[in-house]
């Protein structure tokens, strides 16, 4: 039985059986949106007692006040010395290079002075507040930690509040570990649509913050969406996905390796090749089957290929680059020769990573930019996290007398032609011929 889809582009229901590969909804459960909203509308209305209330039934934890539910940066900073120095270093290394790169990202204020003396431009400042879920229970994401909270802090974000569950009260220490190498200001041990309520209505002992980011289960993905308007979010995240181009110049179990690298997320998660060498798309297959054998996580990655896996076979470079871009997908390898001419032609992709040495593993980690990256073809209109995500932009305009006097005719004359009479007025007192 094959374990993943064969495609070809010359099969007459090709366009068909793609759609249906890609078809994803995310937040689309009527039942979790009804009991997120009664979340959010606990939360809203008793803050803390509901906090506590909700953390006890969901993560089976229970503390006598609210206040029990943060750990302190003296806890963080413990678990960062604790740690085993090989995990502490990666850590360390890591957290270097996305802040190196973050650096890159910074916006800068400008402006311009006209002859007439009239200064505009465009103010610069960082968000007051900003929120990070991190999943937490025995699974640990520490990167989780590292994308998100160092570029606020590369922005000057004041302060940086951390929920993280713990599932029957269990701390994951590596989570800590990267909290206090990040600089996160405050952590509280709560998860879940409860945890993005308190974050975006405040509680008496959670602030209200004006940004929150961070992936989570589909209860957290529905709150983010229905707070959205309170506060700012990053994105509604669907599952992890990779597209490959490649060619018989990489060996095949290095493509079968990476394509496990996706898989093994969820069952969810999708990852697809694409060739115009049918007998590699067969080598591939055969590199799947055989390391398949023993592999941890096997059950998992075989749900996820057999699910939403592909290997697709076109005829041409270019049909390929039309492919991708279609698809445009959350990461992007091109695994063939010329891969950085061809990287010029992707238009839509979250992450490109071009050459047989860049595996989309380093990105995840420790190559330097986000791995908050758009899911499910929102790359044809938005951009991983970076550092602009948590800066805001404020128009500047200062006029001069000369200035002002030349903008009233064109403004009075544009208001007028709308009706709107005051406007016309507002900017006609203010010229030479009125004072």
């Amino acid at each position: 039985m094959n374990i993943i889809h064969r495609l070809n582009i010359e099969d007459v229901n090709f366009k068909q059986q793609l759609n249906q590969l890609l078809r994803w909804e995310p937040v689309s459960d009527a039942n979790i949106v009804t009991r997120v909203e009664e979340i959010i509308g606990d939360v809203r209305r008793n803050g803390d007692t509901a906090l506590l209330a909700l953390t006890q039934r969901f993560d089976r934890f229970q503390a006598t006040s609210a206040a029990k539910l943060e750990i302190s940066n003296e806890q963080c900073r413990d678990a960062l010395k604790a740690l085993n120095p090989s995990l502490r270093d990666a850590l360390k290394v890591a957290a270097a290079r996305i802040r190196h790169y973050a650096e890159n990202q910074k916006l800068q204020s400008w402006s311009y002075q006209e002859s007439n003396g009239t200064v505009l431009g465009q103010k610069i400042t960082p968000l007051a507040r900003v929120g990070i879920y991190v999943p937490g229970g025995k699974a640990a994401y520490s990167s989780t930690v590292l994308m998100n909270a160092i570029p606020a802090k590369v922005a000057e974000v004041p302060e940086i509040i951390m929920v993280s569950p713990t599932p029957d009260g269990q701390v994951n220490s590596t989570v800590l570990a990267a909290a206090a190498v990040a600089g996160v200001d405050r952590v509280f041990t709560v998860g879940g649509a409860q945890a993005i309520a308190a974050l975006a209505y405040g509680t008496e002992t959670i602030p209200p913050v004006d940004k929150i980011v961070g992936p989570g289960n589909a209860y957290v993905a529905t709150a983010k969406r229905q707070v959205f308007g309170k506060v700012g979010i990053d994105m509604i995240a669907g599952p992890s996905e990779i597209l490959i181009f490649a060619d018989a110049n990489i060996p095949a179990d290095w493509i079968a390796t990476d394509m496990f690298a996706q898989a093994e997320h969820d069952e969810d998660a999708q990852a697809i090749l694409i060739s115009t060498d049918g007998n590699y798309l067969d080598a591939v297959e055969n590199s799947i089957q055989k390391l398949l054998k023993g592999r941890p996580r096997r059950e998992m990655i075989e749900a996820s290929l057999k699910k939403r896996g592909a290997l697709i076979q076109v005829n041409t470079v270019d049909e390929a680059i039309e492919l991708i871009n279609r698809i445009a997908p959350e990461h992007l390898e091109l695994a063939v020769e010329n891969a950085s001419e061809v990287s010029t032609k992707i238009k839509h992709a979250g992450a490109i990573f071009i050459g047989n040495y860049s595996a989309e593993v380093f990105g995840d980690y420790c190559a330097g930019p986000n791995h908050v990256l758009p899911t499910s073809g929102t790359a044809r209109f938005s951009s991983p996290l970076g550092v602009y995500d948590f800066q805001k932009r404020s128009s500047l305009i200062q006029c001069s007398p000369a200035g002002a006097n030349e903008l009233a005719k064109t403004a009075a004359t544009l208001a007028r032609a709308e009706g709107l009479i005051a406007h016309a007025e507002s900017a006609e007192v203010r010229s030479s011929s009125n004072n």
